[in-house]
Order: C-alpha cells, then structure tokens, then sequence
C-alpha cells in the first residue's frame, strides 16, 4: 500500500512509518510546512519517501492521511483524483469546548480518527464516522539511570504557549528539584521566568539524543494544561522514568498506579518531586511501574495492528 502522508508531527510519524507499506511524504523546495519532506530530527526507515507535488498524481497513492483541513483540498490538487482518505487528529480542540465541531464533520465519506478519548470525546464531531487509534511509541528500552538529581521536562515554545503547557508552573517545580527543560524554544525560559540559571536549563536536541538525555534525570514532570497526551510523557515511560503529572486530558488513563503521581494539586506534585529526587530506589521502582504500564498500552505492534485494520476497510 502506498499511502500519502504529511510530515506534521514527526514523533507520531515516527511510529506510524514503521509499518510494512510505502509512506510518501511531500517536499517542496523551501521545505516549507506543505512539503517538509523526511525528517531531519528523526530516524525513519526508508520505506519513507520524499515526492514534489508534480509528481504525486503517477504515485499510484492508496490511501491519503489528512491531519490538517486544507490537505483535503491539496490532495485532490495534486493527486487529480480523490483516493480514500483518513483524517487523522492530534490534539484537543480549542476555543468553546466542548462545542468546538471539527472539521471533519463537514467532509463526507472521511472518517476521523482521534488519538486519545478525551479528544474524541471533547470535539463535536456531527455525524461523522469516529474511532480512536491509541499511542504507539517505538521503545527506546529501559534507559534510565537517575544519576542527575532533577527534573526533567519536555515541551516546545513554553514561552510562547505559557499557561496551555504550565509554563507559569516551572517555578513552583523548581523550587522541589533543578529543572532541565528539553524541547524547541527554550532559550532563554529561565531568564523569562525569573529562575536562576541552575533552577532551569534548556536544551535543545534531536529526538536521537533526547532518550537518553532525558533518562539520566531522576523523574519527568509534565506539567501540561491542556494539550493532547503528550508523547514525551509516554516515551519518558517507556525510558523507565518516574513521572509526576497534571490530571489533565488523557493523563489519568496513561499513567496508572504505581507508575507515577496524577493530581491536580500541585502541594502533592512537587512533594512527589522531591521524594523521587530524595530517594533513587524508589524512583527506580515506579520507573519500572511506569514502563511496564506504557508497553502494556502504547507498545507499538498494537498501534500498527489497529492501523493495518482501519487502513485495510478504508481501501476495501
């Protein structure tokens, strides 16, 4: 099968391209958002391949994934003709919740496909056809140590995206352990939230590098408000990390017993910080809670077992 595929979120591609067909991604000269092409950051396989748009409509493509409204229209533009297509949909709506109706509500014959519950059940969705095709992770296998007493964290623009991602949060969590803040856009967050330097570190890495970066911290923190499940959180686990959370979205099903501390409030999060940052063995047995739980739930061969079915009646 050949399927048509934007390169949008490239921690969810990662997992998906593992699969056993021919994803073609769109690349346009300046690799702009329409036409990213393959990953730069990530390592995928080379049944992934890059094609311009000229080219797409002699690709023989079975099969399109939409993850953004206007790719319906520019699929059938570059492809002259209207193959079967899935609209894929990574996050939670914004705006008025739970009226916020999606897109996809207004294209016939596309099924929609959520990736946690909660988003399928906050979006207002019409009559369309809706499924939930949960997480998969590519196991970077049981990496962590613990030997740096801190707190890890990962998100993107937390200047930028403040209170969604609980960036105004970090203080507080600086104050239980030294925070080191891992993703695009960090620069600068300490000086932007009044930390010293060694309350709060960014960097910057690629996702090859991050995996073990992250697991020679002692515990992951994610202090996030509302987004959807964050895969860092899922791949912290799977690292073997013991994770401290907002009960937010999708986390209180992500993160069950035993593999961490979920609550609304904070007095509890940060206490849980510093009894992980204060006690390695500890963390190092709710890790292995935490990892065994994640392979349980978002193992990959469910995640590409659940989209061989869903790809295979679509094409029917």
């Amino acid at each position: 099968m050949r399927i048509l595929i934007w390169h949008v979120h490239g921690s969810w591609t990662t997992a998906f391209v593992q699969g056993p067909h021919t994803y073609v991604v769109p690349v346009i000269p300046d690799r702009g958002p329409d036409g990213l092409g393959r990953a730069r950051t990530f390592d995928w396989p080379d049944n992934v391949i890059e094609l311009p748009p000229e080219r797409l409509r002699d690709a023989d493509i079975d099969v399109v994934i939409l993850q953004r409204p206007h790719e319906y229209a520019l699929a059938e533009q570059w492809l002259g003709r209207r193959p079967p297509m899935v609209y894929l949909e990574h996050n939670a709506p914004d705006g008025d919740v739970p009226n916020t109706r999606h897109p996809v509500a207004d294209l016939p014959g596309v099924p929609l496909v959520h990736v946690t519950h909660f988003n399928r059940l906050m979006w207002d969705a019409g009559s369309a056809e809706t499924t939930v095709i949960e997480h998969g992770i590519v196991d970077p296998g049981p990496l962590w140590t613990g030997e740096m007493p801190h707190a890890a964290v990962v998100v993107n623009e937390p200047k930028r995206r403040g209170r969604t991602t609980g960036t105004d949060l970090l203080p507080t969590f600086a104050d239980a352990a030294p925070l080191d803040v891992f993703g695009m856009r960090t620069e600068g967050l300490a000086d932007h939230l009044g930390l010293a330097a060694g309350r709060c570190r960014s960097h910057e890495l690629a996702q090859r590098d991050l995996h073990s970066a992250l697991a020679r911290r002692r515990v992951y923190v994610h202090p996030i408000r509302w987004t959807s499940l964050g895969l860092s959180l899922l791949e912290a686990m799977h690292l073997g990390m013991p994770v401290v959370a907002l009960a937010t979205t999708e986390v209180t099903e992500a993160v069950p017993t035993g593999a961490g501390v979920v609550s609304n409030r904070i007095d509890l999060l940060t206490d849980a910080v510093r009894d992980f940052v204060a006690d390695p063995l500890h963390a190092r047995l709710v890790g292995e809670g935490a990892r065994t739980a994640a392979l349980a739930r978002y193992g990959l061969s469910r995640f590409l077992d659940d989209w061989e079915r869903l790809l295979k009646e679509v094409t029917r």
